[in-house]
């Protein structure tokens, strides 16, 4: 599990196409305004939420599996702590190389796995809150 300042930046840094499973169409939840930082920074969003899909919420179609988000550098989850193993399982197999579990969503057990696969993997953190807490650029690109 990726802990420490320079993890967390150099993850932030490095990662190109991030996939939010969760996404909102309402905007006072985090799977709203979260995505819409990320296209911010520079990222490539893939948006996933089976209830949604093939609804474009920023510009982006809504995608009804991770699987259908295509190539994924990071897979971000807005899900509850207790579905949260069932994606990085997920994440595991389709190749990604990093997840991040938002705030309050905590698996350890999903995190040994997806470190033994070699993903990167962190948890109980937000990027909207790292990001400036440490002094990333305007844009990853």
């Amino acid at each position: 599990m990726l802990t420490t300042d320079a993890e967390i930046r150099d993850l932030l840094l490095r990662t190109r196409r991030i996939a939010v499973v969760g996404a909102s169409d309402k905007p006072d939840r985090a799977g709203y305004y979260i995505p819409a930082f990320l296209l911010k920074h520079g990222y490539e969003v893939a948006l996933v939420n089976p209830v949604l899909a093939g609804r474009e919420i920023h510009g982006r179609m809504v995608h009804a599996s991770l699987a259908e988000a295509g190539p994924l550098d990071m897979v971000d989850v807005f899900r509850r702590s207790s579905e949260a193993g069932g994606v990085v399982d997920e994440a595991i197999a389709l190749g990604a190389k990093a997840v991040w579990l938002q705030l309050g969503v905590l698996d350890g057990a999903a995190g040994q796995r997806a470190s033994a696969a070699g993903l990167a993997y962190v948890q109980d953190r937000c990027p909207a809150i790292e990001w400036p807490r440490l002094g990333l650029p305007p844009s990853v690109t």
